[in-house]
């Protein structure tokens, strides 16, 4: 880390012997970083370069929307089975203690499913707020 900041900073001596920065970039250094024939814009003064602060378009994470769909598709179906044991709809006999897992597996696949699903939706109706970048991608 120091030897980064005697990279950068240029530093000059006080009365007391102590090193204190200038806050200057170097210019060698920036031209080094940067290259000789790109600091001819005005918006480079500083050694910033707009290109660095835009945000390219976010692709659509087709493998994470479908993983998501399925989860959630997956989780109601395993919910509602659950649900379905537990009031006796479907065979539930005296003892018979399927619906805990069919609830938890359930709810463990419905609640990742839905939000991400949400969040897809949301982002291809442009909803501000809302983007793909918000769902991680399995698709790199």
């Amino acid at each position: 880390f120091f030897l980064f900041l005697n990279c950068v900073y240029s530093y000059e001596q006080d009365s007391a012997g102590m090193n204190r920065g200038k806050g200057k970039v170097d210019d060698g250094l920036r031209m080094r970083m940067v290259g000789k024939g790109e600091m001819g814009d005005a918006n480079t003064e500083h050694g910033y370069l707009p290109e660095q602060f835009r945000t390219p378009e976010p692709k659509f994470p087709k493998k994470s929307i479908i993983l998501a769909c399925a989860l959630f598709v997956i989780g109601t179906f395993m919910l509602t089975l659950g649900s379905l044991i537990f009031t006796g709809y479907i065979g539930h006999e005296k003892g018979d203690d399927r619906w805990v897992s069919m609830i938890v597996l359930g709810a463990l696949a419905f609640i990742p499913g839905s939000y991400h699903t949400y969040i897809a939706y949301q982002a291809w109706r442009n909803v501000p707020g809302y983007s793909y970048y918000d769902i991680p991608s399995f698709d790199d």
